[in-house]
C-alpha cells in the first residue's frame, strides 16, 4: 500500500502536469549552488559536504508533505577539475531501512537553472518539465522503503551527454549523502542506480568507473538498472541525422561535449550551424525537439567538414564519452532498449548503426551487454521492446526495472541474458580521417 505523504507526492505531480505550462518561469539566483569558503575546493575529497539545507519538496512549484534534504558537495567535471555540485535527498518518511535508490534524472539541459533540484526547490521552468515530471518514478521508490538520492548528473554549469562527469557527479553525490546528517544514509545504506536515457548516461557510467573512482561507494552498490541508452554518441549523431523530431540532439551534444572538454567547434560550423549553436547554448531538450527537422551535421558545418571524422576535436570528444570503451561494471546490471523509433519519426538503418528507438540505437546497446557478459560480468539482464520507442517504453521499463532492484535489495540472486543477447554493432573509437 503506498503511504500517506507517497500519496501526496503522486497527487501534487498529477494536479501539476496538467498545469505547469501556465506557470511562469521563477528559476532565480540561488546562492546554495556557489562555494564560498576561503579554503581552495580542489583541497577537499570528493563527496564532501560544503553546504546543506532541508526545504520542502516541490512538484511543477506546488509544495508536498516531503521533506528534502540538499547537498552542496565536491566533485569534479569531466577535466578532473574541482566543481560544487548539488544533489537533493528524500528521506524515506516512515522507515529507515537502510537502503537508497539513487534516481538520475533524464532532465537533459544546457542550463543549470534547470537541474532537478531547482525544481525540487520550488522553480518553475519549462526545462523543468522532465525532473519535475519524474517525481511520479520516484514515489514508488518511497513507498517501497527506500530513501531516493537525486543528483544533478549534469554538474554545475549542465554539461549535457558528458558521460564521464555525470557518473563522478553521481557517484559523489551518494559519497556526500551517505555521510550527511539528516539523510538517514550511513556508509553501509545499500544503494541501487536507476535511470532512463539522460538518467541511464549517468547510470551507465556511475557502474563503470566505480571500482576506480569510488570503490567504497562500489562495494554498497546492490546494481544498476537503465533503459534508452547511450552508447557510441557518434553512431547516435549518423541515427537521428535527418530526423524530424530527434535531430535537435545533434547540436545539443556538441555544445555539452564541446563546454565539458573546453572544445571550440566554432571554426567548423557553417553560418547557419553558429546560428543553431547559439540558439542552442542554453537550451533544454524541451526546446530542441522537433525545432529543426531534418537537420543534419552536413547542416552544421563549412562543407570541407561533411565527413564529422574529419574534425579531429570532435573524434577525441566523441571517443572519451563512448562508454563501449569505459570498463565492465562489477554489479549486477538489468538494462533495457527499445526499438520502434518509427514511432518517434527516425527511420534510419544505416549498415553498421542499425534501428533503434528513435534516438538511441539498439545494437549499440546490446553490443555493450554482450561486452559486458564477456568481459567477466554475467549478471545482465537485456530485455528490447521492438514495438514501442524511446517515450513510450518508459511504462514498461520503470516497474520492470524498480522490481529488479528490490530483488537486488533483496538479495535474491541476478538473473543473466548472457548467452542470448542477440548480436551488435561495433563500439570500436572512431578515427580521425583528415579533410
Amino acid at each position: 500500500m503506498i503511504r500517506k505523504p507517497v500519496r501526496a507526492l503522486i497527487a501534487a505531480a498529477a494536479l501539476a502536469i496538467t498545469s505547469a505550462v501556465a506557470l511562469p518561469a521563477a528559476a532565480s539566483a540561488d546562492s546554495f549552488y556557489s562555494y564560498d569558503g576561503s579554503t581552495p575546493l580542489s583541497s577537499y575529497a570528493p563527496g564532501t559536504v560544503l553546504k546543506s539545507r532541508t526545504l520542502t519538496y516541490h512538484v511543477f512549484g506546488f509544495p508536498t508533505p516531503v521533506r528534502a534534504t540538499q547537498l552542496l558537495y565536491r566533485t569534479a567535471d569531466a577535466q578532473g577539475n574541482a566543481t560544487a555540485n548539488v544533489t537533493s535527498v528524500v528521506r524515506n518518511p516512515l522507515s529507515n531501512t537502510g537502503k537508497a535508490v539513487s534516481y538520475q534524472s533524464a532532465y537533459d539541459s544546457l542550463d543549470p537553472a534547470d537541474a532537478p533540484s531547482r525544481a525540487i526547490a520550488g522553480d518553475v521552468r519549462l526545462g523543468g518539465v522532465l525532473p519535475n515530471a519524474e517525481s511520479l518514478l520516484i514515489a514508488p521508490a518511497l513507498a517501497l522503503g527506500y530513501s531516493v538520492v537525486i543528483p544533478d548528473t549534469e554538474g554545475p554549469s549542465a554539461d549535457f551527454a558528458a558521460g564521464p562527469e555525470y557518473g563522478k557527479t553521481t557517484l559523489d553525490s551518494i559519497r556526500a549523502a551517505t555521510h550527511a546528517s539528516g539523510t538517514g544514509m550511513t556508509e553501509s545504506t545499500k544503494i541501487g542506480l536507476l535511470g532512463y536515457s539522460g538518467g541511464a548516461i549517468a547510470t551507465g557510467w556511475a557502474s563503470a568507473i566505480a571500482g576506480s573512482y569510488a570503490p567504497e561507494v562500489e562495494k554498497n552498490l546492490v546494481g544498476f538498472a537503465e533503459g534508452g541508452v547511450l552508447v557510441d554518441p557518434a553512431h547516435n549523431l549518423k541515427y537521428v541525422s535527418g530526423s524530424p523530431v530527434w535531430s535537435g540532439v545533434i547540436p545539443m551534444a556538441l555544445i555539452g561535449v564541446s563546454r565539458s572538454y573546453g572544445i571550440d567547434l566554432k571554426p567548423y560550423a557553417s553560418e547557419y550551424g553558429l546560428k543553431v549553436l547559439a540558439e542552442l547554448e542554453h537550451a533544454s531538450i524541451v526546446n530542441a525537439l522537433g525545432r529543426y527537422p531534418g537537420l543534419t551535421w552536413q547542416k552544421l558545418v563549412k562543407p570541407e567538414y561533411a565527413n564529422p571524422n574529419s574534425v579531429a576535436p570532435y573524434v577525441d570528444a566523441v571517443n572519451k564519452v563512448n562508454i563501449g570503451s569505459a570498463a565492465t561494471p562489477s554489479i549486477p546490471g538489468f538494462i533495457a532498449q527499445a526499438g520502434n523509433g518509427a514511432l518517434e519519426g527516425t527511420v534510419s538503418n544505416e549498415p553498421g548503426i542499425g534501428g533503434g528507438d528513435g534516438v538511441m540505437v539498439a545494437g549499440d546497446v546490446r553490443a555493450l551487454a554482450n561486452q559486458y557478459c564477456g568481459t567477466g560480468n554475467t549478471s545482465i539482464k537485456y530485455t528490447q521492446y521492438d514495438a514501442l520507442s524511446h517515450a513510450t517504453a518508459v511504462p514498461a521499463w520503470a516497474p520492470a526495472a524498480i522490481a529488479w532492484l528490490g530483488d537486488r535489495f533483496a538479495g535474491k540472486a541476478a538473473p543473466s541474458s548472457c548467452g542470448h543477447i542477440p548480436a551488435g554493432n561495433s563500439l570500436a573509437p572512431e578515427q580521425h580521417t583528415g579533410s
